[in-house]
């Protein structure tokens, strides 16, 4: 097969991947790796395909869940239940540099596409597993799931109001987060199979990918065995670092070092003699008495509007945001000027925006060039590419072999 030459000038062009995931975590992951020039050819399954096209909103009958993660991917049916379909896609594993796939653990050895057996076809392939708990260990045969994933891992004791409910993230964290670290995982495995040859097994776990974040909450609990608390919107080694509510809106302050404090304390607020109250002279007497200095802070905010302080904060070089809701990020002047909502041309939902790519390149950019195939959409050109005659494509659609 000949390679597409639309990304010649990418960080990743030249690279192939075949990807065999679903929903957000694997998706995720080779969205961003197709986002940066990456050849990925998206592998569903017959019936349904992907379970995110299930999931809404839909337009036009079509999921925008499955569109805005999928962008930048020719997309394929092949139930792979059949010899025929499971033969096409080991022709596509010479092809290919990477395999990601996210099942339940055991299923792709049921499947007979597990690293074992692809390997053998291909000795040099990146193949990436992304599941709950990961390949091994007691857990590893259960299915995870985001949510689970904040529960077990403690992010969610800590998030939200002390002594309140535990809260989850706002987001799918771990979903992403997991996404993410196969792709910096990819990419190491992949300097290596350029080196030497040699492919090898990742193994990336949902449920274990974001414990190595937690680095300010690691170093107490393993220095002196401190288990962390919720605290609201408050830092936990630096204050004033949170959310104050002002007489409209909120405001986020950022004073986490003395310079910014005492900025704050004469410059925004008036209120020089803080920097002289005794409970708050260093960072640590600010965190011993950090109750008193919120209740006084935001006591301080509330005699004006959050666009003040924002203003008096810039002037002063304090550190200081909104607090905005995704409507107001979204049309914040700074993400559209940095093209961080984008736009492409959808075979079923027409032009419709997405989230920009967020990092930058002078030389190699990325670039969102192809929207999200629909359902089986690049099936019989992809499979013609890799030799199957039209005749064949046809008989197996008839028996749904693909789709």
């Amino acid at each position: 097969m000949t390679s597409n030459n639309t990304h010649a000038n990418t960080p990743l062009a030249g690279l192939k991947i075949l990807d065999l995931s679903q929903i957000m975590a694997g998706p995720y992951c080779t969205m961003v790796l197709a986002d940066l020039g990456a050849e990925v050819i998206k592998v569903e399954k017959a019936g349904t395909g992907d379970d995110s096209r299930e999931m809404g909103p839909y337009v036009n009958g079509e999921s925008t869940c499955f569109a805005h993660i999928n962008r930048n991917k020719r997309g394929i049916v092949l139930n792979l239940k059949d010899a025929e379909s499971r033969e096409i896609l080991y022709d596509m594993v010479h092809w290919a540099d990477v395999v990601v796939e996210n099942y339940r653990v055991g299923v792709t050895k049921s499947l007979g596409v597990d690293y074992d057996t692809l390997s053998r076809i291909n000795p040099r392939l990146v193949y990436c597993s992304i599941s709950g708990y990961g390949q091994t260990g007691p857990y590893a045969g259960k299915g995870g799931f985001d949510l689970v994933a904040q529960g077990m891992t403690g992010i969610m004791s800590m998030t939200g109001e002390p002594g309140g409910r535990p809260l989850k993230s706002g987001i799918a964290i771990y979903d992403v987060g997991a996404g993410l670290t196969a792709i910096y995982a990819i990419l190491a495995a992949c300097m290596h199979q350029m080196r030497t040859g040699e492919g090898q097994h990742i193994d990336i776990s949902l449920a274990e990918c974001g414990l190595p974040w937690f680095i300010w909450e690691a170093a107490a609990y393993f220095s002196e065995g401190t288990v962390p608390q919720a605290t609201g919107s408050r830092h936990r080694v630096s204050a004033p670092y949170q959310v104050f509510n002002t007489a409209e809106g909120y405001i986020v302050i950022g004073a986490a070092n003395q310079r910014t404090w005492e900025r704050l304390c004469a410059d925004v607020l008036g209120r020089a003699e803080l920097m002289d109250d005794p409970r708050f002279i260093t960072n640590s007497d600010r965190l011993d008495h950090v109750e008193e200095l919120e209740s006084l802070l935001e006591a301080e905010f509330r005699k004006t509007d959050a666009a003040t302080w924002i203003a008096r904060c810039e002037a002063a070089n304090v550190p200081c945001g909104p607090v905005n809701d995704f409507g107001q990020a979204m049309q914040d002047p700074h993400y559209l000027a940095r093209g961080m909502v984008a736009e492409v041309d959808h075979a079923t939902l027409g032009r419709m925006k997405m989230i920009g790519i967020p990092t930058r390149f002078s030389k190699t950019p990325g670039r969102i060039h192809r929207a999200a195939p629909t359902f089986g959409q690049d099936t019989d050109e992809v499979l013609r590419e890799f030799g199957v005659p039209q005749d064949t494509i046809r008989e197996m659609r008839s028996r749904g072999a693909v789709q």
